[in-house]
């Protein structure tokens, strides 16, 4: 059981390090959460008015996905091995981003870390998203509508393409979770007051 609690609570860790608040606040003196939408991903960071903030939080957002997802998978075995594996591969780097204890688990949305941890548990479901995402998010430049529609296409593949039943419920789970963090923006964008990438 100790293994098992140990990559679940350091894929949690390694997920819950606000990378782009830490870096915002040191090169910019100022606090992500006030900026832009007040999420603390590489979107807006990119807000900041540094174009290199915003990469840099996106690197290592994506980073941490993978460091988690392999730290678990090199305790428990792939995500496929059992629930175990699957919550500590795929769930916990997810949920440590979007609800960080050191935030007072109001953290980011998990689109980026949660690339990073499909990398690993499923190469091809990745590429999957991406495409979905781009096809998306470019010609309409909505961020939010690109991040749900790669969301839902994991939420298909965890149904259709997972090894178990565990991989598939962490997948599932992760594609809830980042579709409920995304719920303002849903809401704005039948409104029609969404803000698009690279206005104001």
């Amino acid at each position: 059981m100790m293994p098992e609690l140990i990559a679940i609570a350091g894929a949690y860790l390694l997920g819950s390090i606000p990378f782009g608040l830490i870096l915002v606040r040191l090169f910019r003196g100022t606090d992500l959460r006030a900026i832009g939408s007040g999420n603390i991903g590489a979107t807006n960071a990119l807000r900041s008015g540094s174009p290199g903030l915003g990469i840099a939080t996106l690197a290592l957002d994506l980073g941490k996905g993978v460091a988690a997802a392999l730290l678990a998978r090199t305790l428990l075995g792939p995500p496929d091995a059992g629930w175990a594996a699957a919550a500590a591969g795929i769930a916990a780097p997810v949920v440590g981003h979007c609800l960080p204890v050191w935030l007072r688990f109001r953290g980011g949305k998990g689109v980026t870390t949660g690339f990073g941890v499909l990398l690993v548990a499923d190469p091809v479901l990745t590429v999957m998203a991406l495409v979905v995402f781009f096809l998306l998010a470019v010609p309409t430049r909505y961020v939010s509508l690109g991040s749900v529609g790669a969301a839902l296409t994991v939420a298909a593949g965890g149904v259709l393409r997972a090894a178990s039943p565990a991989s598939a419920a962490a997948l599932v789970l992760v594609a809830g979770l980042v579709i409920v963090r995304h719920h303002e923006n849903l809401r704005r964008l039948v409104a029609g007051t969404e803000g698009r990438l690279g206005s104001r």
